[in-house]
């Protein structure tokens, strides 16, 4: 089959490549690598390569690439870059766009427990298929503000380990300072549940991804297509326990954890949250909905 006749095929009629110029890994060099590779094995579809300028940009270079044709839109990001995209792509309500994702962040938990092949060889046989996502609806009626995640939304230890690393950079020891610090400062927090019912919380995360955090298992039959997400829950406990937990879920995993496809509460003080990578900020009294969206994105790789 000649490449033009392999790109008539295929599920995307171009590729938009976004990426962080300044990223602190290689994303400026692997973007343009991933270029040149389509341009030799698929030369009739056109490679624009996007470079974000701050930011959130990458959410909008995504929605507006999103918001006619077929195409596939690549993240060659971590899973905070990476979920602008998702986000972006999801506000243009486009079923034609396809994702992917080339890791070339810190934090890279999508890709590698979705990754099937190398992303050139995926992109060249068009192999597409459906994920769920997480929706995060936040606040009530007119003031709903709506975001999605391709992998998981944490509360408590999560964000907060998240808030440590941006401010304290990342790498290997600066990592563990900085968990360090996190146990000597980390308070739990507090959620009103639809029932009326308050709870106390040190961590709270709904997953639809099978491992976090580069080596932390969440569960083994974890699946990011079975339409329900899953809740790992740790009520306010010792810090010892706390981890205890975290070496578990390092070594030998948590095991089988509740599964859902709702989850409703109402944050009682600010509370810290992170969608992927992405950190916001709960005002007190928020109204919040976590719901699987099932079979929301296409995606290749």
């Amino acid at each position: 089959m000649t490449a033009a006749r392999a790109a008539d095929s295929l599920p995307f009629d171009r590729v938009v490549v976004i990426f962080n110029p300044h990223s602190t890994g290689k994303a400026p060099q692997m973007a343009e690598q991933l270029r040149a590779e389509l341009a030799r094995r698929l030369p009739p579809v056109p490679v624009q390569l996007c470079p974000t300028e701050r930011a959130g940009h990458g959410r909008e270079l995504a929605r507006d690439a999103a918001g006619a044709g077929r195409p596939l839109v690549v993240s060659v990001s971590g899973d905070g870059g990476y979920n602008e995209v998702v986000d972006g792509v999801m506000q243009a309500d486009n079923p034609d766009v396809v994702c992917a994702v080339m890791a070339a962040g810190n934090a890279n938990d999508h890709r590698r427990t979705t990754r099937e092949q190398p992303l050139a060889d995926a992109i060249v046989t068009g192999d597409v298929r459906r994920i769920d996502l997480l929706r995060l609806t936040r606040g009530t009626g007119a003031d709903a503000r709506t975001q999605y995640a391709h992998s998981y939304i944490g509360m408590g230890l999560t964000p907060i380990v998240a808030i440590d690393l941006e401010k304290g950079g990342k790498g290997s020891l600066r990592e563990i300072v900085s968990v360090v610090r996190t146990f000597a400062r980390f308070r739990p927090f507090t959620i009103e549940l639809d029932d009326g019912r308050q709870h106390r919380f040190d961590s709270l995360l709904f997953a639809n991804i099978a491992q976090m955090a580069k080596y932390a298992t969440l569960s083994e039959t974890r699946q990011p297509d079975d339409g329900r997400f899953e809740i790992v829950t740790l009520p306010h406990t010792s810090k010892w326990r706390i981890l205890a937990m975290a070496i578990r879920a390092a070594t030998r995993g948590l095991g089988p954890q509740p599964t859902a496809t709702r989850y409703d509460f109402v944050t009682l003080k600010p509370t810290p949250l992170q969608l992927d990578g992405e950190l916001l900020t709960l005002d007190a009294g928020t109204s919040v909905h976590v719901a699987i969206a099932p079979a929301a994105l296409a995606t290749i790789g």
